[in-house]
């Protein structure tokens, strides 16, 4: 898939998006949904087309677009700065999967939608945008491999947690947050533990520094 930018239609795509998602649930992502929502607000069914020329997944990339942005405007309305790193993440979860619990059933219609071979890249980018929108509201700075390694796990983490809110029918989806914060503390440990034994290591003899002088002799 080339763009996964969905053309922005301003007001006319956030109310044809408001329809499409009273069908999704029915038709899934796709023209079908579109043409019934165009037809529920009396358009011309050109409209659908025009607004999300690739049908539903141009659909599905407005809706998690908006979504992402909600979730950031969520975010802004906190104090994080009071909580520490792990809360923040667990927050910035917690208000993405409330942001988008009115259409849970067309969140997974989305989920089967991506995990089709096709779309492997787009889903991926997707995980990434959001993990990446997440460290920007938690205050993450890193500008080494960090960045990117802090990303692909919170990307594994909110993931799988989708997963299991999609099915979850506990009373304030407990199993969710119960499960959420396992993992999260799961890769806090191991976070300590890999400045542990980078501490522990610090002082040993490297062998990229090694090779580095093999190939670079000091002069």
């Amino acid at each position: 898939m080339a763009e996964e930018a969905a053309p922005a239609g301003g007001n006319e795509q956030e109310r044809l998006l408001d329809a499409v998602l009273r069908h999704v649930p029915f038709d899934g992502w796709n023209r079908s949904a579109l043409a019934r929502a165009a037809s529920d607000l009396g358009c011309d069914p050109g409209l659908a087309a025009l607004v999300f020329p690739r049908g539903g997944i141009d659909a599905l990339i407005a809706f998690l677009d908006r979504s992402d942005r909600r979730m950031m405007a969520a975010l802004a309305a906190h104090d994080l700065g009071r909580l520490r790193i792990r809360e923040r993440i667990i927050t910035a979860i917690r208000l993405r999967l409330e942001e988008m619990a009115p259409h849970r059933e067309a969140v997974r219609r989305a989920v089967a939608l991506l995990a089709l071979p096709q779309n492997a890249g787009l889903s991926a980018r997707r995980l990434w945008r959001t993990a990446d929108l997440m460290w920007q509201a938690a205050g993450d700075r890193a500008t080494d491999h960090n960045y990117y390694t802090k990303r692909l796990i919170l990307a594994g983490v909110y993931s799988s947690t989708l997963l299991v809110w999609i099915g979850d029918e506990t009373p304030g989806q407990m199993e969710t947050r119960a499960f959420l914060e396992r993992r999260i503390d799961n890769v806090m440990q191991f976070e300590k533990a890999k400045a542990a034994w980078r501490r522990s290591t610090g002082n040993l003899p490297s062998l990229s520094r090694f090779l580095g002088r093999l190939r670079y002799p000091v002069r």
